[in-house]
């Protein structure tokens, strides 16, 4: 099967080389005229944001069928999160779906989302990223770079889940641990005393599999979804993040809709979110009832108090070396002044 996927990834890959000749000033047609429109992300067919994108193209073919065709290609089937955006930029694929972190090279802002215990609850994170009238000032920071965000997606609050069992910073020390290649999240697992390895989700299975890294941080469905937890059995809630997902489009070819075309795909958008929101609430239970009874995971609850306090220097540092993020900063402030005392912590 594994040998198969690659096969199939190795054509689709070839393939869109070849489109990308075509597609670099816009999508391509098919033989009826319309323009197909490609996204791309790294999840299963099962997972909440490809429900989501299901939404996504459904409504964009309600409305536009006449002159759109959504192609939609998940499980890394065009490269990593890092290709996919730079593929997106070309505008050889016109969306991709990605987390904030593989936005900081492209615009200084998006690493407030890296800061470890940014949000105190899911309540204020929630919040905080439903302000759309702030969020998309946030959103068009990316322009230069030739893309821009549509919306977000919830893909829960981060925790570690290794071989062995994490209760306390200390369990950490030593362990090497797949963080997202972000230069805030190596600085924070390194602070936690785990030695950072940056790589690509698609390679995380493995990885541990082989002895390569001790674990990993991530949300539940990782564990299932992914299938990581085959081979890591346990899954410790430190909660040292809450990073969305972005849904990410080539800026040459959103500014080419025309005003009722760009509301069409910012509705199909906002309802893609919807649905994930309400699909990863479902899945998230699910996920913890497979991994525990099917999979032999064991979830360990801990004392978050001494995780903040291991990383509390790294949110200064942070502060201090971008001032690009301390108006963000500022802002998701007061939604968690807003929801104090509530949330998980």
């Amino acid at each position: 099967m594994r040998r198969m996927k690659k096969w199939i990834a190795l054509v689709l890959c070839l393939c869109m080389f070849s489109v990308s000749c075509l597609a670099l000033t816009g999508c391509s047609s098919v033989g009826d005229g319309k323009k197909i429109i490609r996204i791309a992300h790294s999840q299963s067919e099962t997972h909440p944001e490809h429900l989501g994108l299901l939404k996504f193209k459904e409504y964009v073919e309600e409305n536009l069928g006449d002159k759109y065709e959504v192609q939609i290609y998940p499980n890394e089937l065009l490269g990593s999160q890092k290709k996919a955006i730079e593929l997106t930029q070309t505008g050889a694929i016109d969306f991709t779906l990605v987390g904030t972190p593989n936005l900081e090279n492209f615009a200084d802002v998006y690493e407030v989302f890296s800061m470890p215990y940014l949000f105190t609850s899911e309540e204020a994170y929630h919040a905080a990223m439903m302000d759309t009238d702030y969020m998309d000032k946030i959103y068009e920071s990316t322009d230069e770079a030739g893309f821009r965000v549509l919306t977000w997606y919830d893909v829960g609050s981060r925790s570690f889940y290794a071989k062995k069992k994490i209760e306390t910073p200390a369990d950490l020390k030593g362990l090497k641990i797949r963080v997202q290649e972000s230069p805030a999240s190596i600085k924070m697992a390194n602070a936690f005393g785990a030695a950072a390895s940056p790589m690509s989700f698609g390679e995380v299975y493995t990885a541990i599999q082989q002895g390569v890294i001790d674990g990993a941080e991530n949300n539940e469905l990782a564990l299932t979804n992914n299938k990581h937890g085959e081979v890591a059995k346990y899954y410790s809630y430190n909660r040292h993040q809450m990073v969305p997902d972005v849904l990410v489009g080539n800026l040459k070819f959103l500014n080419s809709l025309s005003d009722d075309e760009m509301k069409v795909f910012k509705e199909a958008a906002a309802l893609s979110t919807e649905v994930e929101r309400e699909e990863w609430s479902k899945q998230v239970e699910q996920a913890k009832k497979i991994a525990q009874e099917d999979m032999g995971v064991t979830f360990v609850d801990v004392d978050v108090q001494p995780f903040k306090e291991a990383v509390k220097d790294v949110q200064k540092e942070m502060l201090a070396d971008n001032p690009d993020i301390k108006d963000l900063y500022e802002h998701i402030q007061t939604f968690n002044a807003k929801y104090e005392g509530k949330g998980d912590d």
